[in-house]
């Protein structure tokens, strides 16, 4: 057992396990006899993985600057997106007042919103896989323009305000779905890392930071103008996106989607590419993956190395919303394709890791008007949306701390394991959701119960905890889905996705009858218990995760019900 991790006996290596050869006992590269020339980015000392195509078309070959441009404009679009989730937080006591509802009410108001987001991002995921991403970026801009107007225009209707609040749903769906999907499409392995971190402090910091300003907008100008607002910025972003983010998916043959040493003629060890360890090959997917977010298509049929180079597209024909299918696959199976996934040991994991603690993140912001709003602080909006200031940091600390151990102990790992990466090694992340997470949310559960006592800093700083250890489980379980699992990642994430806004959506549905019944102390205490539960089955995933690559690579869940 490496460092815990139950060994298999497996006739071939296991999806996963990566020789980082920084051991002398490890083998050197294999020549083989239909050897294909290697890749190597500019400094000569990285492997390009994937292998770039020589189509002037793919976007690995794209200049970098034009590649940071369409991560910038998309990451624009979706700190903009993010908003529209944690949109009401501030101002719930304000519209329930004004529309004479109760508080179960106004949190649906997130909640279906939660829950367009989870019916319509497994539908645009599959579409993705077929036809790209660029037209659902264009829609996804066009419908939050259209339903953020709508929901401003609403006055005191509140079916209107809750159809607006699903469309809305419905226009974040592409953003979080899909963006994380572009990185890997634009970057080699090797370069994500920050891009990665950028893409999803757009996603989460923005979502944390609303409030702070929707809080202030609605007590000076009024509610409406949180929504008009959001029209107005994703409708200045809208012509950037139609001419400078052009379509990202590429149809990649199977041999440049992951470098194999044994397609490939012998690194020659003459200095320039003598790897020792995982500080020179710079991260440790450059010998195995190439993420999973670029759709490949999965049968090349009779594409051939040797393919007639298409010429560059002009900047009129990237401006289609069309180019091309990108995968035989029927649609309606890829649809079908994330269900049985729910029954794979890790993708369950992953779902809880991280589904759980963004779904007790949403019920605090649902209850926190309730709590500071009332006696005894009697709160106003602004001050209410302050409180996300806390969070806020919490988000952006866990964004750090996650991004520098994440590498830091997984390296370590590996020089402790002679060499050999195992993905489980990600999962000791979690250890810190455990500390930070679960004791952020039974200290909020406290102090929020006698802010009479405590005042308001103590709940805000155990909210910080909680959300920063949220970051630490997403992050996690992403990376181990990734490494572990790439064949199904595609459709392991769509999993996330549907888990986190359906369980979000139940809790918002019952989370303040839940606290004026049990209590807010004792609610959190079960609440916290079970995230407890939830972190210690990281133990057997962690020891048994090995295994369970194993067999499910034996075992093909979706081949079996072929889809």
């Amino acid at each position: 057992m490496g460092l815990g991790i139950w060994e298999v006996k497996s006739s071939g290596q296991v999806q996963g396990t990566s020789y980082v050869l920084d051991d002398a006992s490890r083998p050197a590269l294999p020549q083989h006899p239909n050897a294909n020339p290697v890749k190597f980015d500019k400094s000569n000392t990285i492997i390009l993985v994937p292998q770039p195509s020589d189509d002037p078309n793919d976007p690995l070959n794209w200049p970098l600057w034009k590649r940071d441009t369409i991560l910038l404009i998309l990451s624009t679009i979706s700190v903009i997106a993010s908003t529209l989730s944690p949109l009401l937080a501030a101002n719930t006591v304000t519209l329930a007042l004004d529309f004479g509802r109760d508080f179960t009410q106004m949190a649906l108001l997130t909640g279906y919103h939660l829950c367009g987001v989870g019916v319509a991002g497994f539908i645009f995921v599959a579409s993705a896989r077929i036809w790209g991403k660029r037209h659902l970026y264009l829609l996804g801009t066009v419908l939050i323009i259209i339903s953020s107007a709508w929901g401003g225009a609403a006055g005191t209707n509140y079916a209107s305000l809750l159809w607006a609040r699903v469309v809305q749903g419905i226009g974040l769906a592409p953003f979080e779905a899909l963006v994380n999907a572009s990185v890997g499409d634009l970057y080699f392995v090797h370069e994500r890392g920050k891009r990665m971190a950028l893409s999803n402090l757009a996603l989460f910091g923005g979502a944390f930071f609303t409030p702070v300003l929707v809080g202030k907008i609605t007590h000076t100008i009024g509610w409406e103008w949180s929504f008009y607002m959001i029209a107005i910025f994703a409708g200045a972003l809208l012509p950037l996106i139609f001419f400078f983010v052009p379509e990202t998916a590429f149809v990649r043959p199977e041999h440049q989607v992951l470098w194999r040493p044994e397609e490939c003629a012998t690194i020659p060890h003459n200095g320039q590419h003598d790897f020792h360890g995982p500080d020179e090959l710079k991260d440790m997917h450059t010998l195995n993956y190439s993420g999973p977010a670029s759709f490949e298509k999965e049968d090349t049929g009779s594409k051939t190395r040797n393919d007639i180079i298409p010429p560059k597209a002009t900047f009129i024909q990237s401006l289609r919303l069309f180019n091309g299918r990108k995968s035989d696959a029927n649609f309606f199976k890829l649809l079908l394709r994330p269900f049985p996934l729910f029954f794979h040991p890790a993708v369950l994991w992953a779902c809880l890791i991280q589904g759980t603690l963004i779904g007790w993140t949403v019920m605090i912001g649902v209850v926190l008007a309730a709590i500071f709003l009332g006696p005894p602080l009697w709160f106003n909006e602004v001050e209410t949306g302050y409180m996300y200031t806390g969070p806020f940091v919490g988000a952006i600390l866990g964004f750090i701390v996650s991004g520098m151990l994440a590498d830091w102990s997984t390296k370590l790992m590996i020089r402790r394991n002679k060499g050999v990466y195992e993905p489980e090694f990600r999962i000791v992340l979690v250890a810190l959701q455990l500390v930070f997470g679960c004791v952020g949310l039974y200290g909020f559960g406290i102090t929020a119960e006698q802010v009479g006592r405590y005042g308001w800093f103590l709940p805000d700083l155990f909210f910080a905890f909680e959300v920063g250890g949220m970051v630490l489980g997403a992050v996690a379980s992403a990376l181990y889905i990734v490494d572990a699992h790439r064949d199904i990642a595609v459709e392991a994430f769509t999993c996330l996705l549907i888990f986190k806004n359906i369980f979000s959506f139940a809790l918002t549905w019952g989370a303040y009858d839940w606290l004026t019944t049990a209590g807010i102390s004792k609610t959190f205490y079960i609440v916290g218990s079970i995230q407890v539960s939830i972190c210690l089955l990281s133990i057997p995933m962690y020891i048994f995760g090995k295994w369970n690559r194993a067999f499910f690579s034996r075992h093909d869940i979706l081949k079996m019900l072929h889809l």
